[in-house]
């Protein structure tokens, strides 16, 4: 009879125990240097997106038209792919439009839009991935020589 308690009392705890199993908290494996707690200091790590490069296009007059407006500095931003937002201001007018090339090209376009109805078309040619050259014609017959530069 006491036998018969023991083996009872035995099946019953092995029964009981058998349940529990174990579940890791972190079931990732640790990133970095394989340390756990490697941000104590409670700070947020946030990916920074990546900066787009803007480069600074100036344009020097090249006849006496152009000479009455004088020398023009803007931006072309965002050229990703090809395409880019290229603005100015010159003379009170505010420039914006595009500047496109092909992938892998080095021949560009630039074509812009002034809201009192001037317009501009440039066409150039990236020497390296960060300068070219090229020239400017407006609506008003205005030439210019381009720099563009990162």
């Amino acid at each position: 009879m006491v036998k018969t308690k023991h083996i009872l009392a035995l099946v019953a705890v092995s029964s009981l125990l058998s349940a529990c199993y174990v579940v890791p908290i972190d079931q990732y494996p640790p990133r970095g240097n394989g340390n756990y707690h490697n941000n104590n200091g409670g700070v947020a790590i946030v990916p920074v997106p990546a900066v787009r490069p803007v480069y600074t296009a100036r344009l020097y007059p090249a006849n006496d038209e152009a000479s009455r407006l004088g020398r023009i500095s803007g931006t072309i931003s965002n050229p990703e792919r090809g395409h880019g937002e290229f603005s100015f201001a010159v003379g009170g007018e505010a420039f914006s439009g595009e500047a496109t090339r092909d992938p892998g090209a080095t021949k560009g376009v630039a074509n812009a839009s002034g809201n009192r109805g001037g317009y501009t078309r440039c066409d150039y040619v990236m020497t390296r991935a960060e300068m070219g050259s090229g020239t400017c014609v407006f609506s008003n017959g205005a030439r210019f020589d381009m720099h563009i530069t990162q």
